[in-house]
């Protein structure tokens, strides 16, 4: 079965598609026809691949743990994605679209974020390519979040609130959409994640690939075999997940581990959890699973970090789960908060809220003393310094 590629229509089996008003259909359509072409050809790879080395700072290390490995009695690797220019895995699939928009002869960027690793990254690559760049965000994500907005106004981004719903990143989508519908011409959106109508996911899911395509070349230098036994990511939408996943999900040896945000617990109204929770149904231009009431209202989700803070998950995470591909886990704030601790103590490394609920998976699955874990690292955890020190 292809996992990793959707279908012309942009289906992942019975998850994905372009459901989308009618004011967008020429540019959704314009970047089917033509997103391929472009990322695919001599001219772009070269540009990408030098911005990616020069500028980002890939390949990021694969970090064998060995603190951490001695605790959990298994062999645990962090692909450190937190160590890229911006510190996360955002910058990869920013700089890939913005140069994208840049052949198909857009002036303007529009972007939503939560965490503001995604606003910062773009505002980063629009900076570097010279176009104008408006980042939208949830007004309760840019009071938690009040670095990457310094950031983001710095390097010359508008950050402009969400103030209806929940304030969080889903509202963000909702007004990014609604600036694209009325700036089709001139603007492109750069969505963060693997969410969004066809071809967004997939786009977003080659670009980010780069994650798996280094663990694969960096074990086989340090073990002799490209393919690990696990490799593990959370997911909100899923980009870094995507990118872990990518050249693994075709590998059937490797075992593949999503973890999603459980906030204060699967039944307590309070989650994020999507594959637990959600049923069938259309969120942000395309069919997956979405946490909603039986007449298909949104759920509001809840996460102590504001990356996985969203009701949805992308059509490729949503067919690997339907498919039993990936086995999902539900990982509380809580429990998150004491893996960031842990890996803090045990490594001096200070991840980001996010990549610390993959890292609790850890105490919820039991690994032989000679498994290969692979763990995305996505991010840093000094855009998160203030829920820290409050749980210090």
């Amino acid at each position: 079965m292809n996992y990793k590629n959707p279908d012309e229509n942009g289906y992942y089996g019975e998850f994905g598609g372009a459901f989308i008003p009618e004011m967008l259909y020429p540019n959704v359509e314009e970047l089917q026809k033509s997103y391929l072409e472009i990322i695919e050809s001599e001219d772009f790879q070269a540009e990408y691949q030098d911005l990616l080395k020069n500028y980002v700072g890939r390949a990021t290390p694969l970090y064998f743990a060995k603190n951490l490995s001695q605790k959990y009695q298994t062999q645990i690797y962090l692909k450190r994605e937190d160590l890229n220019h911006t510190g996360a895995h955002k910058i990869n699939n920013a700089l890939g679209q913005v140069l994208l928009a840049k052949r198909l002869g857009k002036t303007r960027i529009i972007a939503e974020t939560g965490a503001g690793q995604h606003g910062v990254a773009t505002a980063t690559a629009c900076a570097l390519l010279g176009l104008k760049c408006i980042v939208y965000m949830g007004e309760i994500d840019i009071q938690r979040q009040a670095p990457n907005v310094a950031r983001m106004k710095m390097l010359g981004a508008e950050v402009v609130p969400a103030t209806s719903g929940s304030k969080t990143l889903k509202d963000a989508v909702n007004e990014a959409l609604r600036d694209w519908i009325n700036n089709p011409q001139t603007t492109h959106y750069v969505i963060g994640s693997v969410v969004g109508p066809h071809p967004f996911p997939d786009l977003v899911a080659r670009f980010q690939s780069i994650i798996s395509k280094e663990i694969k070349e960096q074990l086989k230098k340090k073990i002799g075999r490209e393919n690990p036994d696990y490799v593990i990511a959370c997911v909100g939408g899923g980009s870094n997940a995507a990118g872990t996943f990518y050249h693994f999900v075709e590998e059937k040896e490797v075992k593949i581990i999503a973890a999603e945000a459980g906030g204060l617990g699967v039944s307590s109204g309070k989650s994020a959890a999507t594959t637990f929770l959600g049923t069938l149904g259309v969120l942000h231009g395309s069919k997956s699973l979405v946490m909603q009431t039986e007449d298909g209202q949104v759920i509001e989700p809840h996460s102590i970090s504001a990356g996985l803070d969203y009701p949805g998950i992308g059509p490729f995470h949503a067919h690997l789960f339907k498919e039993k591909r990936a086995e999902f886990f539900s990982i509380n704030d809580d429990e998150a908060l004491k893996c960031a601790f842990e890996l803090t103590r045990l490594e001096g490394i200070i991840p980001a809220l996010e990549s610390s609920h993959a890292l609790a998976v850890l105490d919820k699955k039991k690994f032989n003393a000679n498994d290969v874990v692979v763990i995305c690292l996505s991010g840093r955890g000094d855009k998160d310094m203030e829920t820290y020190l409050k749980n210090l």
